[in-house]
């Protein structure tokens, strides 16, 4: 499954890209480098086995193992110490990231209730994406009967693109369903 979103880069949007931003070398067209996927589980400082279903979640969603992300500081408001498990991360690369990619655009977002596209507004100056997902259950791997309690994730982009609206051309040619379709003007 990844490998057909692969082909599909390097025979159809490399290609386009090059000629609409008029790039001298292959070289400078941008491209995903990897998908980072990210689950901050507040409710886990009062229970430990929050964490465990996240990273468990996040490893049958991307098919790569997850890994428990820890506190730096220690907050006393909020009863957090140093060093204590709050979430799960993942960063898929190369087939595993084209795969989850696909499965994204063709399958989960359009499964969000009341979906009209992602927004526009999630990309940092530097080429990068991040899209907020509030419910897992939009993957089909995740098992509604199983699910204890609805999280969100989010999913950051990383692409060698170096402004906005690069990486914006590229992820658009990748399915990515944004609401409103920039216009070049701005």
């Amino acid at each position: 499954m990844g490998a057909r979103l692969k082909e599909k880069y390097d025979k159809e949007i490399a290609p386009a890209l090059k000629e609409k931003f008029q790039y001298k070398s292959v070289m400078q067209i941008p491209k995903i480098t990897k998908v980072c996927i990210n689950k901050g589980i507040g409710a886990a400082v009062a229970d430990k086995k929050l964490v465990d279903i996240g990273v468990e979640e996040l490893t049958t969603i991307t098919g790569q193992k997850a890994v428990p992300t820890k506190s730096r500081l220690a907050i006393s408001n909020f009863k957090l110490r140093e060093n204590m498990p709050i979430g799960a991360r993942v960063t898929l690369r190369g087939e595993r990231m084209y795969e989850f990619i696909d499965r994204l655009v063709s399958i989960a977002l359009p499964r969000v209730r009341d979906f009209k596209g992602v927004s526009d507004k999630g990309f940092d100056g530097r080429g990068n994406y991040t899209l907020g997902v509030k419910e897992q259950i939009i993957f089909p791997e995740i098992q509604i009967d199983k699910v204890s309690k609805i999280t969100g994730m989010d999913i950051t982009f990383v692409t060698t693109a170096t402004n906005d609206e690069e990486s914006f051309e590229l992820l658009k040619a990748f399915g990515m369903p944004f609401a409103n379709q920039k216009n070049n003007e701005e």
